[in-house]
């Protein structure tokens, strides 16, 4: 199982490809990808990379999926006796996030090209 613990906006979150996450507002442009760079941990192929606070050249690729307001929460300060109450409302601002790629850091294997094999031009008589 290929997995990652990123941290962005203050949390951290468990990802893995083709998981949709909402992280807090994240500036960015239409249906932009994203490489998010604070990588804790990666595990890929078996083999586990804990960072030291973080895993060097690892990088997670999103894609921006969407942004929007979380549902409205309501909070009420109220004290007795002394006629004091407050009521107020928020909405979080959220990016809607969806993984697509896990790099781990390490190198990719160097592929050599195949050298082409040359004809010999023979005469046609």
């Amino acid at each position: 199982m290929e997995y990652a613990v990123i941290n962005t906006g203050g949390k951290q979150y468990t990802v893995y490809p083709g998981l949709n996450i909402r992280v807090e507002k994240i500036p960015h442009a239409d249906e932009e990808i994203l490489e998010l760079d604070k990588v804790l941990l990666v595990s890929k192929n078996g083999n586990l990379k804990v960072g030291n606070p973080l895993v060097d050249g690892a990088i997670v690729k999103a894609e921006v999926v969407a942004d929007g307001k979380a549902q409205k929460i309501t909070v009420v300060k109220y004290k007795p006796k002394i006629r004091y109450k407050k009521k107020t409302g928020h909405r979080q601002q959220f990016t809607e996030l969806k993984i697509t790629e896990i790099l781990d850091g390490s190198k990719a294997p160097v592929r050599k090209r195949a050298t082409p094999t040359r004809r010999k031009k023979t005469d046609g008589s």
